[in-house]
């Protein structure tokens, strides 16, 4: 069979290795792949695996070949499920590759803004340390996370390690989802609770949930408005969750204490994005999945899934 990788840089720019495809049949990679180069390239192909490339129903019904997509992430919204059902095209996914590094990179961030991490780092950097009569230059709050109550949204894989690590940290946690029935019983110290009072309770709330109709914007003005003074807001989900010109207004008029990213609405983020100039920001330009480890554990399942379709089982199957 012909094995087509889209957009391969992401999970791969160069660093690891897409030789255990070759198994399988004929494989072509591709870094990126525009718009206009998709049919071409994907035109014979019966696997195709994508990352970021749009596979809607224009460019699906144009591909008679095609058997199976494997989509190179978690969300899967980049395909047109409704087509591939229709035309009996398996769907996969990896659920769970970048669960600890994501969860470390949300505790980066929820540090970064505690300890005002960039800015003591720019203290030391301009010699302001070093003209300082004080041997310990501290000049804005520090937080302790001790004591502090952490609001989860969401409580998937990465979420469920966010969880713990703040119960390291002496955290209390809160957690709201769409069915608490499934976690109560093996999280007795996790409180399960209602949106609202999650918002209004919450030191600090940190997004894990899915990018949806019901999601996105569900960081709105009047979600800002209720949360407690003080509390800062954490998004390593995706960028749409929060309606970032509401976010970037509430931190320059100090009714949102801090927030800090690794996503946004908009990937790269245009020159004049709101939140690029907002004070007691902290933003990363999407790089929580990125480490050596858990793009391998990535290619590691993508090929799991792979042969799984092959040898008739179902594994990661979305359809």
């Amino acid at each position: 069979m012909k094995i087509v990788i889209l957009d391969g840089h992401g999970a791969n720019p160069g660093d690891l290795s897409w030789d255990g495809f070759h198994a399988y049949g004929e494989l072509e990679v591709y870094p990126r792949t525009t718009a206009t180069e998709l049919l071409e390239r994907a035109c014979d192909a019966e696997v195709l695996l994508t990352n970021k490339v749009l596979l809607l129903q224009p460019e699906l019904e144009r591909l008679s070949d095609l058997r199976y997509i494997g989509v190179l992430a978690t969300g899967y919204n980049v395909v047109d499920l409704g087509v591939c059902r229709e035309r009996n095209i398996a769907v996969t996914n990896i659920p769970g590759y970048s669960s600890h590094s994501v969860c470390q990179l949300t505790f980066g961030l929820i540090l970064g803004l505690t300890h005002q991490l960039l800015h003591h780092n720019q203290l030391v950097t301009d010699r302001s340390w070093s003209r300082s009569a004080e041997p310990c230059l501290i000049d804005r709050p520090l937080i302790e996370l001790a004591g502090l109550t952490l609001g989860l949204v969401g409580f998937g894989q990465i979420a469920q390690e966010v969880a713990r690590v703040a119960q390291a940290f002496g955290m209390r946690v809160q957690v709201f989802t769409a069915h608490p029935e499934n976690y109560r019983g093996g999280w007795p110290q996790v409180s399960f609770v209602a949106l609202q009072r999650l918002v209004a309770d919450s030191d600090i709330i940190s997004l894990h949930c899915p990018l949806n109709d019901r999601t996105q914007g569900l960081v709105d003005g009047h979600f800002i408005a209720q949360m407690k003074a003080g509390a800062l807001l954490i998004n390593t989900g995706r960028g749409l969750l929060v309606d970032e010109t509401r976010v970037a207004e509430a931190l320059h008029e100090g009714r949102l204490a801090g927030y800090a990213a690794d996503v946004l609405g908009v990937e790269p983020p245009p020159e004049d994005h709101p939140l690029l100039d907002a004070p007691r920001t902290l933003l990363t330009p999407h790089i929580a999945w990125g480490t050596r480890a858990a793009r391998q554990r990535l290619i590691n399942i993508a090929l799991e899934n792979l042969d799984a379709f092959i040898a008739g089982e179902q594994k990661n199957r979305i359809i």
